[in-house]
């Protein structure tokens, strides 16, 4: 029997495991966030498509020892929708001025995907705001031709995102995944739910954006400019990375390639774990993240 998904009116109305709280940046911005814990601070960044609920599993495994800021990005999950940049660089601003909104002065940068392209560039920019790097299967490492760039310019239009069939929806999230946990369900279910929500188009045309944005801002070359002290963890049956399309190979080829271009670094890979391994061996992974932040 099919279980019946709410429909959305708002992204507000979407259900986040911790109390999601709010601020103001220029041009009237306005950035969600979870902030739970205590001790120096970690911001998560979550990748494509995604939102800060995609944390939880990270977050409840660091609150006793950090304080953890899971944020929206521009256009994503509750944080205000219009017509926003999908720069990796536009991003990393958008991290600088919350931390310094919030009075932070050092921080550690979590990134998931896209979040860790977004988390390299802010570690090099802002190398006196960023102490540490947690990178999860982060995009950036992977190098693309001019080619196989067109192509991901062109194989999405904010409409295809819109309409794209509830089996599709499905299929894609879970193949984010080595062996789907049934505790990951509320992706699926959020990403159908909020079709009907009031910005969704937008929400569209960010993810869009935002793929153009990775594409036109590669970062691989930086790699080697990052100072601070980085942890890099990927699951080691990723099926997002290499893209199996593009550049069919090994992920630890492709993990182990960017690794060795950063100056400090450790690299995990986590075996019987997807794109997602942070969610899907959270007590393994978190393990090595406090055993890397000591």
């Amino acid at each position: 029997m099919q279980r019946s998904i709410p429909q959305l009116s708002s992204f507000d109305d979407l259900d986040y495991p911790y109390e999601t709280k709010k601020i103001e940046l220029e041009d009237n911005l306005i950035i969600a966030y979870m902030d739970e814990g205590v001790g120096d601070p970690i911001i998560f960044i979550h990748g494509l498509g995604s939102y800060a609920p995609a944390w939880k599993k990270t977050i409840a495994g660091l609150t006793d020892t950090h304080r953890c800021i899971a944020i929206d990005l521009p256009g994503y999950g509750k944080s205000s929708k219009g017509n926003y940049e999908g720069s990796m660089s536009y991003y990393a601003d958008v991290v600088k001025a919350l931390a310094d909104k919030l009075n932070l002065k050092k921080v550690t940068l979590a990134g998931h995907s896209m979040g860790g392209q977004i988390s390299i560039l802010a570690s090099v920019a802002y190398p006196d705001l960023v102490d540490e790097l947690l990178l999860f299967s982060p995009a950036g490492f992977e190098t693309f031709t001019p080619g196989q760039k067109e192509w991901f310019r062109d194989v999405l239009s904010p409409r295809g995102v819109a309409l794209t069939p509830v089996d599709a929806l499905i299929s894609n999230v879970g193949y984010n995944f080595y062996d789907f946990p049934k505790d990951a369900q509320f992706m699926i279910d959020d990403r159908i739910a909020m079709r009907t929500a009031e910005g969704f188009d937008l929400y569209c045309h960010q993810i869009v954006k935002s793929i153009n944005g990775m594409v036109d801002e590669p970062v691989f070359d930086y790699l080697k400019d990052v100072k601070a002290k980085t942890l890099v963890v990927f699951g080691a049956q990723d099926n997002l990375i290499p893209n199996r399309f593009l550049n069919p190979g090994k992920t630890v080829e492709v993990a182990q390639k960017g690794a060795d271009q950063i100056p400090n670094c450790r690299l995990e890979m986590i075996d019987k774990a997807g794109h997602f391994a942070h969610f899907e061996r959270a007590e393994e992974v978190n393990a090595i993240v406090k055993n890397f932040l000591k």
